[in-house]
């Protein structure tokens, strides 16, 4: 069963609220090293963002129970974008491609982008390069 309008949802089980105009990626507690180098990159071009404020329902139960969400990584605020980074094995990558897919089919006016392992090296060589 899914509600005629799904509603996003604050993620209240993290801390990382921004206590400044620009989030510093030291003050974090990241799932991966990857997010906390990305976040590194972000805050070294001065791009705002937010680590996981967002969940997004995807599945309910038949009595309206949320049963699959999703939190994506990022939330880039000045260019109203999230971002989900996966460097991870392939079953995780497509694993998050399903559920980016959905997001997309539920909440069409949300900008989402998948990173890919060689997006985020692409970024990496760029920032060391600087």
């Amino acid at each position: 069963m899914t509600p005629e309008t799904p509603k996003v949802r604050d993620n209240v089980n993290k801390a990382n609220k921004p206590d400044s105009l620009f989030i510093n990626a030291e003050k974090i507690k990241f799932a991966h090293e990857s997010e906390k180098e990305f976040a590194r990159i972000l805050d070294f071009y001065r791009i705002r963002w937010e680590y996981e404020p967002k969940t997004f329902p995807l599945e309910w139960d038949k009595d309206g129970n949320v049963t699959v969400s999703f939190s994506p990584d990022f939330y880039l605020t000045d260019y109203d974008l999230f971002i989900e980074l996966t460097t991870m094995n392939q079953k995780l990558v497509t694993k998050k491609n399903k559920k980016i897919k959905k997001v997309k089919a539920l909440y069409p006016d949300i900008n989402i982008k998948l990173f890919y392992k060689k997006d985020f090296h692409s970024l990496i060589f760029k920032y060391i390069n600087k």
